[in-house]
């Protein structure tokens, strides 16, 4: 008797297009919302520091910053470069579905705009740390990270 291959099924909601390929979609069911390699990597940089006291995936501000020094009032947040799109990467939009994607970046972008100005309006410096700028000198990030909390104080 032959075996069949299993094949996931998609709740087609509207919200994204068919995958291209299954490979296509297990990469990108893949991405995860907190807890990234680039805010990990950061996160174990800032400890070696010696910079401590700070929460993670702040759920109590606009945009939930991946990293908040609450008594100092500065947000962060590590932004991957091709979901945000980056300014120093300048990365293509995919070629398949490139309606979606361009509508979806467009969002994006407008949101993390807003949520700057959210922030501002309450009292919070955010910093946006782009995840090629954590790939290329990760102690630079550290340093700058430093000197806004010394600045807040």
């Amino acid at each position: 008797m032959k075996k069949r291959r299993r094949t996931k099924s998609f709740i087609r909601d509207g919200r994204c297009p068919i995958p291209v390929s299954e490979s296509t979609s297990v990469c990108m069911r893949s991405n995860k919302g907190k807890d990234t390699g680039p805010e990990v990597k950061l996160r174990k940089k800032l400890r070696e520091n010696g910079i401590y006291g700070y929460r993670v995936s702040y759920g109590k501000l606009p945009g939930r910053p991946d990293i908040a020094f609450v008594r100092k009032k500065v947000a962060i947040f590590v932004n991957g470069c091709f979901w945000h799109r980056c300014p120093l990467c300048n990365l293509p939009v995919p070629k398949s579905h490139s309606d979606f994607w361009q509508n979806k970046f467009e969002k994006n972008i407008k949101r993390d705009a807003e949520v700057k100005k959210e922030l501002e309006a309450i009292g919070w410096t955010p910093l946006v740390i782009w995840e090629c700028q954590i790939k290329r000198d990760i102690q630079m990030v550290v340093d700058m990270i430093i000197n806004l909390v010394k600045e807040n104080e």
